[in-house]
């Protein structure tokens, strides 16, 4: 597999494991009797600040996955892997970075660095869409 196709595969097994994480953190709310089933808010609003920061981390992945997954997967199938392999480990560290700064702080300095690591991704994809249309 090449380095693109596993970023892809890492960068949809984070989702999962920041998906997984809230619905554990549910799970045990339900089970410990503390909020019933049919209480939860999509944005989790009527939690706390933790998992309103896990929900909106894992809902930053999901906004994303369509730009960054796929531009990786239209160099996987034209076969321009060449293009995006060098610098997807970073797209991937710095959604990784991103996700738990969110999950840690909402501080202003928290928020920069989150924010430093967003631009980093939107920068490797306009760098990754130019590259693609120069070809």
């Amino acid at each position: 597999m090449s380095v693109s196709a596993t970023v892809l595969l890492l960068f949809i097994s984070w989702t999962i494991v920041l998906l997984l994480a809230m619905e554990i953190v549910r799970g045990y709310l339900v089970l410990a009797g503390r909020v019933k089933s049919n209480e939860f808010r999509p944005d989790n609003a009527n939690l706390s600040p933790f998992m309103q920061r896990l929900t909106r981390a894992h809902a930053n992945c999901l906004e994303g996955l369509p730009v960054i997954g796929g531009v990786l997967l239209l160099a996987l199938a034209t076969g321009r892997s060449d293009v995006t392999d060098a610098l997807a480990p970073w797209v991937l560290l710095a959604r990784v970075v991103q996700s738990s700064i969110h999950v840690a702080s909402t501080s202003n300095l928290a928020v920069n660095a989150r924010f430093a690591a967003f631009a980093v991704q939107i920068g490797i994809a306009i760098y990754w869409v130019w590259m693609l249309l120069l070809a």
